[in-house]
């Protein structure tokens, strides 16, 4: 068996992969694997002609993220170890940044899933001489408070440090970000992978929750570094993003929480989606308020199709406390109190 595969998803992104591809194959230890998602543009034959020895996995429709990964991976069972999953607009400038997770999952069988530090391409690409600043999309991992909001070291809210080496250390998270994750291919497999119902946004979070909910545990490695333009799918002002994303993470916490906090949670979120709708109806975003709304709405009306899923999940329990979900309310550390860095809390 071989120790690594990179499984890069496609759908329509040619000129993408002819930017940051080559940064892949050049710098990367393992095996690379573009997972194409029935691709309109002219990716696979852009692959064919410039990139012969890339494999390509040729999707028969568009699957999305979640399901797109869980097909990919799949194909590719009981070939590889472990699979790092890897956005296309992802450029990668350290030679063997792979190797260094991998090697790190060798020695800790205990550990399912790492990450390496996210930092911002976009910035750089239009200053090559800015100072580094981590990047929105996982920074040097993630976490989650008491209600579900989730924030990283390097990013709270919409609150973005530069990168001093201030989270330079290796140090358990709960939550590994989507565009450059490092699995246990027997892990994910465990967990039951992506979660395809979601469509997008939030589904890391979910299984890494999972899988620390299963007594396994996630790491990020800031001695590897990825680099992430980031915004290729919604982009924020969208309300389809708000929507997705509200929904998912209630989804989420209806999946994931124990039952004596189950509705407790529940009901606090119920409050504070609320106040965030009247907030932003306040502010003129009416369709940003419709669709917490509507995610609201969604969510009370399907969650009943998860209730086997929830009972798969409580019944694999072997964590009692997961640390990486802190008892606070980050909303209440970040407006209340003043704390924008990680470092504060």
């Amino acid at each position: 068996m071989k120790r690594l595969a990179i499984i890069i998803l496609n759908w329509n992104g040619s000129a993408m992969m002819r930017r940051y591809l080559p940064s892949v194959i050049a710098n990367s230890e393992g095996d690379v694997i573009v997972a194409d998602n029935a691709s309109t543009d002219d990716s696979l034959l852009m692959l064919q002609s410039e990139f012969p020895n890339v494999r390509t996995i040729v999707m028969d429709e568009n699957y999305g993220f979640a399901e797109g990964y869980n097909r990919a991976l799949a194909a590719v069972r009981g070939e590889y170890r472990y699979a790092v999953l890897l956005n296309s607009d992802v450029e990668i400038r350290q030679q063997g940044w792979d190797t260094i997770l991998a090697d790190y999952m060798d020695l800790h069988s205990e550990c399912a899933a790492c990450m390496p530090k996210l930092l911002n391409l976009r910035l750089l690409e239009a200053d090559p001489q800015s100072h580094p600043q981590f990047e929105y999309a996982g920074c040097a991992g993630g976490f989650l408070d008491r209600y579900g909001y989730p924030f990283c070291r390097g990013r709270i809210f919409s609150t973005v440090e530069e990168d001093h080496g201030q989270y330079d250390t290796t140090m358990p998270v709960l939550w590994a970000t989507g565009a450059a994750m490092l699995v246990r291919m027997d892990d994910y497999f465990a967990a039951r992978g992506l979660d395809s119902r979601f469509f997008a946004h939030m589904e890391e979070i979910d299984l890494c929750w999972r899988l620390r909910i299963m007594g396994r545990q996630i790491v990020c490695l800031p001695q590897s570094t990825a680099y992430h333009l980031g915004g290729a799918s919604l982009n924020y002002g969208n309300p389809r993003k708000t929507f997705l994303n509200f929904r998912n993470n209630l989804l989420m916490l209806y999946k994931n929480l124990d039952r004596s906090e189950l509705v407790s949670v529940l009901a606090v979120r119920f409050l504070l989606d609320l106040v965030a709708a009247l907030q932003m109806l306040l502010t003129g975003q009416f369709q940003h308020a419709l669709s917490v709304v509507r995610a609201n709405v969604a969510f009370y009306s399907i969650r009943h199709e998860w209730k086997e899923e929830r009972q798969r999940i409580q019944a694999s329990r072997q964590a009692a406390d997961i640390p990486e979900r802190r008892s606070f309310s980050i909303l209440w550390k970040y407006y209340a109190r003043g704390k924008k860095k990680f470092s504060d809390l």
